[in-house]
């Protein structure tokens, strides 16, 4: 292994450390799915397209990538926050808490929130509290959004380079594109497999909702906000299947004890199933056994919180990857 290769993983590995440590998760995902889907449409742009027009069309596209995937992602939260998306599934779980208070010992009652304000400013509080467990979930609205902005910039300008003829390139600056183009096939077979993963889960989820509960004399309200906010957070590891099942058993509780009881038995069923499902898939596309996966998921978490959960996937089959590269395993 040449000297510049090796200064490359050194400095590949305190960059995993920078991003994890400084809470920049989000900035480097939202740069690796920009990077990842132009390259991918550029791909297309046909080959005896050379010189200024190629890079001309290349910058369009990353600049179209980045337009249209921060414009789904803000009109997706911004639908979850309408009046007719999030804030009607906390008047929903606002009015299934005050039935549920009425049944409930006094000293029990004084711990529930009264309205949707309430609910709202517990989970602020929430969310301030454990900040730097939930830093891939957003920090300060602000921060995070001039943090996904400036991601999704440095995406697009990084996917031009593969371009450019990597062979006069000094040794350590073709090192790093390596390392990086390692990085980003990892990515896309993890983002992959957690869409994957999310469109089984909001299945199963559709099924009992859409299907079983109606079989059964049941129908709770807004099934279909439900789905698709099972399949939004699916896309969050662990912290959002945890919000959608907490939401899903709460409404249920509102329509009767035993619905509720019967939810909870259900999403604690699927959100079991999903650890493994998740360590299966993902190990799947990137050749690594369950355990493997699980044990990397563990000592990352152990290491950097969940931010470490969730980057443990990805950071794996890049470090795996890599060791293939040169043989070790």
């Amino acid at each position: 292994m040449q000297k510049p290769e090796k200064v490359s993983y050194v400095l590949a590995f305190f960059a995993v450390i920078a991003i994890l440590f400084f809470h920049l998760l989000t900035a480097v995902i939202a740069g690796l799915a920009v990077y990842v889907t132009t390259v991918t449409l550029a791909r297309r742009v046909p080959a005896n397209w050379g010189g200024m027009g190629r890079e001309v069309i290349l910058g369009l596209v990353a600049i179209g990538v980045v337009v249209v995937l921060f414009g789904a992602g803000f009109g997706l939260w911004t639908f979850l926050l309408g009046h007719q998306g999030m804030s009607a599934l906390l008047m929903a779980v606002a009015g299934t808490l005050d039935h549920i208070k009425r049944s409930l010992p006094a000293d029990l009652v004084v711990t529930l929130p009264d309205t949707v304000e309430d609910i709202q400013t517990r989970l602020a509080d929430l969310l301030r509290e454990n900040v730097q467990h939930l830093s891939v979930v957003g920090m300060e609205g602000v921060k995070v959004l001039a943090h996904v902005l400036l991601g999704m910039v440095v995406g697009g300008m990084a996917a031009l380079h593969p371009y450019n003829d990597a062979q006069t390139w000094p040794p350590l600056a073709a090192a790093l594109h390596d390392r990086l183009k390692v990085l980003t096939e990892s990515f896309h077979k993890v983002v992959s497999a957690q869409i994957k993963i999310s469109l089984f889960n909001t299945m199963l989820t559709a099924i009992y909702l859409a299907v079983v509960l109606p079989l059964c004399g049941v129908r709770l309200p807004m099934t279909m906000m439900l789905i698709l906010f099972t399949f939004v957070a699916g896309m969050l590891p662990v912290v959002g299947n945890l919000i959608s099942n907490a939401v899903i058993v709460v409404i249920s509780l509102g329509v009767a004890p035993g619905v509720g009881v019967a939810s909870l038995g259900f999403l604690v069923l699927v959100h079991k199933l999903e650890y493994f499902l998740n360590a299966r898939i993902v190990g799947g596309e990137v050749h690594a056994r369950a355990w493997e996966l699980l044990c990397a998921m563990l000592l990352m978490e152990a290491a950097f919180g969940l931010g470490g959960m969730v980057a443990a996937p990805v950071v794996y089959a890049w470090l795996k990857s890599e060791l293939k590269s040169v043989g070790w395993v």
